[in-house]
Parts: structure tokens; sequence; C-alpha cells
């Protein structure tokens, strides 16, 4: 009893930690980068995008988990899309209803989030496999280690940019502001460092995908 207690917490573990760290969706697969460059300007923004993909990668990996004996192989992927759009709708909803200065902001983004590889692949490679608690984990994990990643890229794009963290001002007011930190290829250049620098430091491992 004990030793089947132990594995499946190994189990969780691995898992969380796989999206998290080891098979990080951004710096190790790079997937998701078209809202790495979109919406990492403001830390404000980026944590509001990060937290609502959170929510939907989890609860999509949930759901599907749930149905995935029950849904018609033939139109397995169309019920995926329906099902993270349902949970893109309530996160879209949500942002505009209680924060509308930041939906203004992140514009079609959110909705987007529908179309964001990483939700669709962890659906149709994990969660399409395993039980509702491991795909919750797995799209967590995902999500965690995808927001961590951007607020890192917004945090030097916010800093050197505007002189500002959440808004706070925090460099003073004479130092010279860094323009292009602001402007898509900041967003490039910063995407290219971390990358370079976590492929750096961490090695490889032959972490497998379900």
């Amino acid at each position: 009893m004990d030793f089947s207690r132990a594995l499946r917490r190994s189990l969780s573990i691995s898992t969380l930690r796989r999206g998290l760290w080891d098979d990080n969706p951004v710096y190790r697969q790079i997937l998701g980068i078209c809202s790495a460059l979109a919406v990492t300007n403001l830390m404000t923004n980026t944590l509001v995008m990060g937290l609502g993909l959170v929510f939907t990668t989890a609860m999509s990996g949930v759901t599907v988990s749930l149905l995935r004996n029950a849904t018609p192989k033939g139109v397995r992927m169309m019920a995926q899309v329906l099902i993270i759009a349902g949970y893109v709708i309530l996160v879209d909803v949500f942002i505009k209803a209680y924060l509308p200065d930041i939906s203004e902001a992140l514009g079609p983004y959110v909705g987007l989030i529908i179309t964001n590889c990483i939700i669709m692949g962890r659906a149709e490679a994990f969660a399409t496999k395993n039980g509702p608690w491991l795909s919750f984990l797995d799209g967590l994990g995902c999500g965690l280690g995808y927001s961590g990643v951007l607020l890192i890229i917004a945090f030097f794009r916010e800093l050197l940019g505007f002189g500002t963290l959440f808004g706070v001002a925090v460099l003073p007011a004479d130092m010279t502001r860094w323009t292009i930190m602001v402007m898509p290829p900041g967003a490039f250049f910063m995407l290219a460092l971390v990358v370079w620098f976590f492929r750096a430091v961490i090695p490889p491992k032959n972490v497998g995908g379900s």
C-alpha cells in the first residue's frame, strides 16, 4: 500500500515537473511563441494572460480525460477544440467583467488561447491517454512553465523599456529607457536570450510527452 502511494506521488511530481521545468513548452519545445511575443511588454498583462492559460490548460486536460472513453475517434479533435473554447470563453468573460482595462490591452490574444498549440497538444498527447488527476497536473505544469517564461521576458521588457514593474516606477526617471524593449524586436531578443540561457543551464532529458 505504501509502495503504491509512493509510486503515485512520484508519478504526480514527475508529471508536474515535466511541463514546469524538464520539458518546458517555451524554451524546450518552442511552443506558444506568438503570445510570448505579443503580451510581454507589461508584467500585469502577462500575468493575467498566463493565469488564463493555466486555467484553460489544466481544466481542458481534466475534461478531455474524463470524456476520453466516450468521445468517438472521428470527432475527437473537434470535441477537444470545443472543450478548450468553452474554457477560453469563461476566461475572456471574466477578464472583460473584472479587468476591463487589461482586456482592452490584451485585445484578441485572450480569444486566441483557443489556438495555442500547447493546450491542444497536451489534450491530444496526454489527456486522451491518462486519468483526470495526472491530466490536471500535466496541464498545470505546462501552463505554469509557459507563464513563468513569459513573466521573465516581461520583467526585463517592462523594466528596461518603461522603468516600471507591474506599473510601479522602479528605475530613476532620468535613466535612459530602452525603447526597443517595448517593440516587437525587443520581444524576439529577450525570447532568444531566455531560450539560450535555459537550454545552456538545463541539459536536455529524454522526457516523454505522454
